[in-house]
């Protein structure tokens, strides 16, 4: 009996032994690259068979005398073109661009500002007059040139390099999930009737951090520390109250500050001075060519509009040049074939066969098809017919306008 309880001992001991001595180890993991290079390809091929489907109606460019380089105009500094990447920033791009040629043309002072610091905090005030009007404001991605003042007076703005809103080696801005989750929580606040200001303008911080990094509360310039204000009230020190936004639009009155009626303009605006079309096109050729840019929207869908030539133009079968007028702008922004879609920036001018072209700087991907990256070539009826504010210093316009 003792012998077998022995054994027994012996054996249960040793299967402990054997036990331990078999232990697994614990897994660890690891990062890796996501891929899975077929379902690439079926995204790739699919793309290019939709595309070899569909085909869209342009202008047919052949034998037309167009400007090849953005070296035949005269141009104003500007800083260089930046893509706005898969965003809705045009408005900030081209609004900020125009204020810093005018920091340049006032000062000498070569100044590169944040575009994404302006943007932070627009949606911010977007998100807070979306809770005032309990859900009846526009909330988008896209705005105006005229609400930068407004963002700037009260937050103030800071140099590219302190807030660039890019994660480390992102190559370019893609806000298309952090506008899809802010825009899912503000449905889902007005839904559920949750309309408490400061927990949602938080949450929507969140979500802006998460996407696009916090903005900073304090930059150091030439070796000082100051906040944004500080920085926007002693070292860029813009009067916005020397800056007009001119309209054309019939239905409007002329000679008179009246709201631009456009889904952008989402805190109803009532600063733009309506024209007719002929001040507005004389303004805008007397501004050019006396040491001026402008910040100018309007619309970029037409078929005359064509990035691989980096032109925009007006087809005779659209409407002959002599018929562009008042009655033409107006029908088509009623019937809305005519939107507020796109901001550029208007740089410079050229004369060519007796009629003007403008060299427009474009944020936008199309600009980044043709040899003249960033650019575009705008003829006179095309910004005549489409084109439908634009921003500039009231010294451009004395003589022509008073208001």
């Amino acid at each position: 009996m003792f012998r077998i309880l022995y054994v027994s001992m012996v054996v249960i001991s040793s299967l402990i032994q054997v036990s331990f001595a078999q232990s697994p180890q614990k897994d660890k993991g690891k990062f890796v690259e996501r891929k899975n290079e077929f379902w690439d390809k079926i995204k790739n091929d699919s793309e290019k068979f939709r595309q070899g489907k569909t085909k869209t109606f342009i202008l047919d460019f052949e034998n037309k005398d167009l400007p090849q380089s953005k070296e035949e105009f005269t141009t104003y500094w500007h800083q260089e073109p930046i893509s706005q990447g898969n965003s809705g920033m045009c408005w900030c791009y081209c609004t900020t661009s125009f204020y810093e040629s005018e920091i340049y043309r006032t000062t000498g002072r070569k100044i590169k500002l944040s575009e994404l610091y302006t943007v932070y905090w627009e949606y911010v005030e977007k998100a807070r007059r979306y809770v005032e009007k309990m859900g009846d404001s526009h909330f988008a991605e896209g705005s105006m040139g005229n609400h930068i003042p407004i963002i700037w007076e009260k937050y103030g703005v800071v140099p590219a390099e302190a807030y660039t809103g890019l994660d480390t080696d992102q190559p370019f801005h893609d806000h298309s999930e952090m506008f899809d989750e802010m825009k899912s929580y503000l449905d889902h606040v007005k839904e559920n009737w949750l309309w408490d200001q400061e927990t949602v303008l938080t949450t929507i911080k969140m979500i802006l951090n998460k996407h696009i990094g916090e903005p900073p509360q304090v930059i150091t310039v030439d070796g000082k520390e100051m906040t944004p204000v500080e920085y926007f009230n002693t070292v860029i020190d813009i009067d916005f109250d020397e800056y007009i936004d001119l309209l054309s639009l019939l239905e409007k009155p002329y000679d008179e500050f009246v709201v631009y009626p456009v889904p952008d303009n989402w805190w109803k605006s009532d600063r733009y001075y309506n024209v007719p079309l002929e001040s507005f096109m004389r303004v805008l050729k007397h501004a050019l060519r006396n040491g001026y840019t402008v910040g100018i929207g309007g619309d970029v869908s037409e078929a005359g509009y064509y990035s691989y030539k980096e032109v925009a133009m007006v087809p005779s079968f659209d409407i002959p040049s002599d018929y562009i007028d008042e009655h033409a702008r107006q029908f088509r922004f009623s019937n809305k074939s005519t939107t507020d879609d796109h901001g550029v920036h208007v740089v410079g001018f050229m004369e060519k066969d007796g009629e003007d072209w403008y060299l427009i700087k474009d944020s936008g991907s199309g600009s980044r098809n043709g040899p003249n990256p960033g650019y575009y070539f705008y003829h006179q009826d095309y910004i005549k017919l489409k084109m439908m504010d634009f921003v500039v210093h009231k010294d451009a316009v004395k003589g022509i306008l008073e208001f």
